[in-house]
């Protein structure tokens, strides 16, 4: 990844586990965002229109987030990448990192890591 907008730190509730308890309550996930940009036009001219906006990305992912009921953080991810990847066309790639604090004892948190490109076939 060359240059990139972040989003870190993002935390949000949402439906997530396996667990029959885990489907009744909304539980706390923390989102990292990396999305592969090029920041050179809007650097260059100091013009936020030439920006990608990580604004209205957050608020996209908090969309998707608190409305999901995923089982796994794994599909919670591909569905962020997904999003990301549909509705901004400044990112041509996204690294997407969900973490679930708490969920193992002594961990601080788990969760996954992934990254998509935009037109790269998945299977």
């Amino acid at each position: 990844m060359r240059d990139a907008v972040f989003v870190q730190g993002l935390e949000l509730y949402c439906v997530i586990g396996l667990q029959p308890w885990e489907r009744q309550v909304m539980q706390k996930v923390r989102i990292d965002l990396a999305m592969e940009a090029d920041c050179c036009p809007a650097g260059v001219a100091d013009d936020p229109t030439l920006a990608l906006d990580y604004k209205a990305v957050s608020k996209r992912v908090q969309q998707l987030v608190e409305g999901s009921a995923f089982q796994l953080v794994e599909a919670l991810a591909e569905a962020i990448a997904a999003g990301i990847l549909a509705d901004f066309a400044g990112a041509a790639a996204v690294r997407v990192r969900v973490a679930k604090p708490g969920a193992v004892r002594f961990a601080e948190a788990v969760g996954v890591e992934i990254e998509r490109r935009r037109g790269e076939p998945r299977a």
